[in-house]
């Protein structure tokens, strides 16, 4: 028999736009012992995550539960439960995770309409106003940050046209929830998919999503009855539109699921909820205003430590996304060396990018538990190291000492 060792993960620093470390209070939650999923001790704590939702995404929608699986699972339901197939939606592009939503819609039978922005910048929200007015479509789904670029796109004036005209705006708010603002009602917005890996620090594992009630009529008149549960009679495809072909992302039995009849859809992740309620409290109990300052502040500070070492930072800095700074790899420099460097050596991880940037910037992350002083003042102070044994001609110290002179002035 193949002996094994105990498991002892590497203590990490970890500076991605996700996954980010996760506070020690919530990793304490998922130890906790397993209640039964009808428990009402764990119904209760069902209900509490909602509420706590409802207040994450500054709604009053009725439904505001998780998704149990990666954020992307959060995507695929609720696009998967919105888009009847035939149906034509629109999906502004400006970075990698744009496509991600065209393809998905793709997946589920829509006819996609595109429009794209270079990266490393970002739509005017009348150019998206006025491919509503070309395109017509039924939904809009659209990025709100964009983590693969840096970028962030505003969203109530495209949120309120969609919603004079009848047309359901659905968001990715995976990269921004919890650590920039997301006003669900006061943008109009029909519904938000987040994610815990990010700024929640949480692990990843659920999706946070919540949706309104125009969204909801859509979900309802597509409802299929469950085969087996019906009553004799009743039809078994969907009472209204074509019926929503995924049994495990449709949204209308999972909101049987989390309403107070608890129809049973799947075992509920039971530890991850644990851990979803106390990251959630976490953020409640520091307040979503002061976490909002929390992050711009360890933005601030590393964009000066960047920018005393030399570096240039990427993208247009007008749509920059606080919880994501992306920098410029230096010319002759290897980046996945330096990389490599900075987590074998000082064991901090950063990130690279995709498509058209590999190779070009490095992305870093100040998300969540993560976006400390002590983070940001380690990453610039190894990052300088690294870059020094590369060759590249830096002002040794600088970098660290722009970064303090933010936090001195702040405290002053």
């Amino acid at each position: 028999m193949t002996p094994y060792s105990d498991l002892s993960p590497s203590p990490r620093t970890i500076m991605t736009p996700g996954p980010v470390e996760v506070d020690p209070r919530v990793l304490r939650a998922l130890s906790y012992p397993i209640l039964g999923q009808f428990d009402p001790e764990f119904t209760a704590l069902m209900n509490e995550t909602m509420s706590m939702l409802r207040s994450l995404f500054q709604t009053e929608n009725r439904w505001a539960y998780p998704i149990d699986g990666t954020s992307r699972s959060g995507i695929e339901a609720v696009l998967t439960s919105l888009i009847v197939p035939g149906e034509k939606v629109l999906v502004p592009i400006y970075g990698r995770f744009g496509h991600l939503l065209h393809e998905i819609a793709e997946r589920c039978g829509a006819e996609v309409a595109t429009m794209e922005k270079p990266w490393g910048s970002n739509f005017d929200p009348e150019e998206i106003i006025a491919a509503i007015r070309k395109e017509r479509p039924s939904l809009v789904a659209m990025v709100h940050g964009e983590t693969s670029t840096g970028r962030i796109q505003p969203l109530e004036e495209v949120g309120r046209f969609c919603r004079e005209n009848d047309v359901l705006l659905v968001v990715d708010a995976v990269a921004t929830i919890g650590g920039v603002p997301v006003e669900a009602d006061a943008w109009f917005l029909d519904a938000v998919i987040g994610g815990t890996q990010k700024c929640l620090s949480v692990p990843s594992g659920m999706a946070p999503i919540t949706y309104n009630e125009r969204a909801e009529r859509k979900i309802i008149a597509r409802k299929v009855i469950e085969r087996g549960l019906r009553q004799p009679g009743q039809p078994s495809e969907s009472s209204g539109l074509a019926g929503i072909r995924s049994n495990y992302f449709d949204l209308a039995q999972l909101q049987d699921y989390w309403s107070p009849a608890r129809l049973n859809h799947h075992t509920e992740m039971t530890s991850m909820l644990y851990g979803l309620r106390e990251g959630l409290r976490i953020l409640l109990a520091e307040g979503l205003e002061a976490r909002f300052a929390r992050h711009r502040l360890q933005e601030r500070a590393l964009m000066a430590g960047l920018t005393a070492m030399g570096l240039k930072l990427y993208g247009d800095p007008s749509c920059k996304l606080p919880v994501v700074t992306c920098v410029e790899i230096p010319p002759g420099v290897d980046g996945e060396s330096v990389r490599a460097m900075l987590l074998n050596r000082f064991g901090i991880e950063i990130a690279s990018s995709f498509g058209p940037l590999k190779g070009r910037i490095w992305r870093i992350g100040t998300m969540g538990y993560s976006a400390s002083m002590r983070n940001v003042l380690l990453v610039l102070g190894a990052l300088e190291a690294a870059l020094l044994k590369h060759g590249v001609k830096l002002p040794a110290g600088e970098g660290v000492q722009a970064a303090l002179a933010v936090y001195e002035a702040e405290t002053a």
